[in-house]
């Protein structure tokens, strides 16, 4: 049997948008992703979030349904507009009555609360009225934000991420348009990840003056990155790589761990780049108590040729802004690949932990999510038997323990994405990441085969 530490984290994640319908239910207010959901042509089938997995009037069933399989902690975010409909100002009660409930069930159902503050939901008005992500000042609308939530929450809660995955953020929302709110930029994303990078320094300092001392919890952030494996063992691909890696997580962990963006990105991007005040450096720089990762996937990356034009074609982003970058992106023909299109690599999971491990001088780590998606599992007999997905999770889970006991990586704990199948963003309903069958037409949850083998791997703290 594959080990777990002692006190390892074993979780599920889920996403407030993605779960919790109701969208104008309790008070309320619109998000970025409600008016882009809203609007034609933006999402698969013009489908919406509207009701998902109805989690607003199920909550209590679905905590039954985590106590069921014996989950230790569960991983959810605020939905920013449920507490603050316009942002600032005015504070929700029944926003702060739900998320109340939520944590006491889930804490006496013995189960960890880990909330996320930011899983890319803004109030829309913030993105009317005050240019949401583009706005310097927006900084001071999180900073309020979260300190409503450390005063109602902070007394339970004790693990906290401020943002998830500001990388989607920055490139998918205001580089190439695909996620809320819809722009295309090669400025804005630069500009989007800056904000976001000041935004979380003043929410862990609000935390860390007013409230950590006496709640005595954690706080952190989470970046996704995709591993980029050099194509040959020639410098040139090598540093290809390396540069690949550091517009994806050098962009927003450098400045968290080294106090600066990497010196790449200065060069290649120019006066696009933002700089740091020295008022805003102190902030984020030591900011993060954990490093949270999302990882599922990765690539081979080389140094272009001459002349080749690498943006056409390339995978969304290419992991920063493809024209800046300048890498090559692409797979074998072999790898396996999930429903999203997405390469099996679990030896990919085990070199990216390294790589925060040698880069950030041995931090504690958390992945925040990793999981499998399907495109196959509308059908419920087939759902269920979902062995792909336990295959995908066994073996990067397998990676994790070589990373921890062979390399001596301080990873803590793992969260499986996701508790239960919900609205994909832009991609709708048509992929299926969920340990839990959802029939979005009834709402009925059905667990998959995936959920009791998880179940076990929980109780024995390993791996057969």
């Amino acid at each position: 049997m594959k080990q777990f530490p002692d006190n390892f984290v074993w979780g599920s994640a889920t996403a407030a948008h993605q779960i919790e319908g109701g969208w104008n239910q309790g008070g309320r207010g619109p998000s970025i992703w409600d008016a882009f959901t809203h609007t034609p042509g933006k999402t698969n089938l013009g489908q919406t979030a509207d009701v998902t997995c109805d989690h607003y009037n199920k909550m209590e069933e679905d905590v039954a349904m985590m106590k069921a399989m014996g989950l230790k902690a569960y991983r959810f975010s605020f939905s920013w507009s449920r507490l603050l409909p316009l942002g600032r100002g005015a504070v929700n009660e029944e926003g702060v009555a739900f998320y109340n409930r939520l944590i006491n069930t889930l804490l006496a159902n013995d189960i960890t609360p880990w909330v996320t503050l930011y899983h890319w939901d803004l109030p829309l008005a913030l993105q009317m009225e005050k240019d949401g992500l583009l706005n310097p000042e927006v900084a001071d609308f999180f900073a309020r934000y979260a300190e409503v939530c450390f005063e109602r929450f902070g007394d339970r809660v004790k693990n906290w991420i401020t943002l998830n995955e500001a990388w989607c953020s920055a490139v998918l929302g205001h580089g190439i348009g695909y996620f809320a709110p819809g722009r295309v930029s090669t400025s804005e994303p630069y500009i989007v990840a800056h904000n976001l990078l000041r935004s979380h320094g003043k929410i862990v300092d609000v935390y860390r003056r007013k409230f950590q001392a006496e709640q005595k919890g954690e706080i952190g952030i989470t970046n996704n990155c995709d591993w980029r494996e050099p194509k040959t063992d020639s410098a040139a691909d090598k540093a290809a790589a390396q540069r690949s890696m550091e517009f994806f997580m050098g962009w927003f962990a450098d400045p968290i761990y080294l106090g600066s963006y990497p010196e790449v990105m200065h060069q290649r991007v120019g006066d696009r780049m933002p700089r740091f005040s020295d008022a805003d450096l102190a902030l984020v720089k030591g900011s993060s108590d954990f490093c949270g990762l999302n990882h599922y996937t990765g690539m081979y990356a080389a140094e272009p040729k001459e002349g080749e034009d690498i943006t056409i074609g390339a995978p969304a982003g290419n992991g920063g802004m493809a024209e800046d970058q300048l890498v090559e992106l692409s797979e074998d023909p072999t790898w396996e690949k999930t429903g999203m299109n997405w390469n099996i690599l679990p030896w990919g999971c085990r070199n990216m932990l390294n790589w925060i491990n040698e880069r950030y001088e041995h931090p504690p780590i958390y992945i925040t999510e990793n999981g499998y998606a399907a495109s196959d599992e509308d059908d419920l007999s087939v759902a269920i038997n979902d062995e792909r997905r336990i295959g995908l999770v066994d073996g990067y889970l397998g990676a994790c323990h070589q990373a921890i006991n062979e390399d001596g990586v301080d990873l803590r704990g793992y969260f499986l994405w996701s508790l239960m199948d919900n609205f994909e963003w832009a991609m709708g309903y048509s992929m299926r990441f969920g340990i839990h069958h959802v029939d979005f037409e009834t709402g009925k949850r059905t667990p998959k085969k995936s959920a009791g083998w998880y179940a076990g791997v929980i109780e024995r703290n390993g791996l057969l």
